[in-house]
């Protein structure tokens, strides 16, 4: 029987409502979603918890990463720091898929404010049941990696 794939998840204070949603989607499916927050709608720093589930992914101790500010872009920007992760903003499902199966990404990232909470499932449905397809790509996810920040 297969290990259940470990998922962080992290978002700044204007996308918890959405994150938990996606929590609870994700752990109905047989994931284990290691939900960091934050839990209190006062304002926060999305860099801080962009890095924060990046560090989980980087490490092993998570297998992929979700993570959630008003455009995802700000978010997707702090995590995309952290060595190793290849994380993409998403508002549509051929993307997530795209990300998953042409860029190895171990990371996806979604704006609240720019995608409604149906569209946000299927995105992460779209991102979770991808394969990367190795080949060609492989060589280019070798050259991002070997691109030094």
């Amino acid at each position: 029987m297969p290990m259940t794939k470990r998922i962080a998840l992290s978002s700044d204070h204007a996308a918890i409502e959405l994150r938990q949603a996606i929590a609870a989607h994700i752990t109905a499916q047989g994931y284990e979603a290691v939900d960091i927050g934050p839990t209190s709608p006062e304002s926060t720093h999305y860099p801080k918890h962009g890095q924060a589930a990046a560090e989980l992914v980087a490490s092993g101790d998570c297998d992929l990463g979700i993570i959630l500010c008003g455009t995802g872009q700000g978010i997707m920007m702090a995590a995309n720091k952290v060595k190793g992760i290849r994380c993409g903003v998403c508002s549509e499902t051929f993307s997530a898929r795209m990300i998953r199966q042409h860029n190895n990404a171990n990371m996806l990232s979604i704006g609240e404010r720019v995608t409604g909470a149906g569209l946000a499932l299927d995105i992460v449905d779209a991102f979770l049941s991808a394969e990367f397809e190795g080949g060609r790509h492989g060589t280019r996810v070798d050259m991002i990696n070997e691109i030094e920040g």
